[in-house]
């Protein structure tokens, strides 16, 4: 399987403002939710790390009709100590650039890990759109990560909720090492 690719440039960009459009729309009927059940939460992953999530955005119920579970990582560039902190706070500015994407349905805002990574872990309603999402964010998160830090994963078929509660879910078992950052290990909860 060959590494996934960004969007091309002006594709992206126009996804990204056809989404700060259709969130400013989504704000207007107050459609997005901030729950706190699962803020606190620690997830780990198959390659040794874990993060804490810090924050989960939610439309509606946040269930999709055609479910997949989205998950993106990346290393921001510059930023160290307390700079994390102040990341964390501005993030909820960076709402626009997904929340109004064709098939978002929720997202849990994952803390940076031991190896200096951010993770989100969503829920998105149909693999394409997954797909179509990542590549074009893979172009905005460009301009404040490091190279080659951006990676994705989609899991067709599988709630974000049922991966975090039976990680077993995921086809191919109890894989482990680096190549499997993406792979949810297990969720405890404050």
């Amino acid at each position: 399987m060959s590494e996934p690719e960004p969007l091309a440039l002006a594709e992206a960009w126009r996804a990204v403002a056809s989404c700060v459009l259709s969130c400013c729309a989504l704000l207007a009927c107050r459609r997005i939710q901030l729950p706190r059940e699962r803020v606190g939460s620690r997830i780990s992953f198959a390659d040794g790390t874990s993060a804490r999530v810090y924050r989960e955005t939610r439309l509606g119920s946040g269930l999709a009709r055609n479910p997949c579970t989205l998950v993106v990582t990346f290393r921001l560039r510059l930023v160290h100590g307390p700079g994390h902190a102040l990341f964390r706070a501005e993030s909820l500015l960076n709402t626009p650039l997904f929340v109004g994407f064709p098939g978002f349905t929720s997202k849990l805002w994952l803390a940076h890990d031991e190896d200096g990574r951010y993770r989100g872990v969503y829920e998105w309603d149909d693999p394409q759109r997954a797909e179509h999402y990542a590549r074009s964010l893979w172009r905005v998160l460009a301009l404040v990560s490091v190279p080659e830090s951006i990676h994705y994963t989609v899991l067709p078929g599988l709630r974000r909720d049922d991966v975090l509660s039976d990680p077993g879910l995921v086809e191919g078992g109890a894989r482990v090492g680096a190549a499997y950052w993406w792979r949810v290990t297990g969720e405890t909860r404050p």
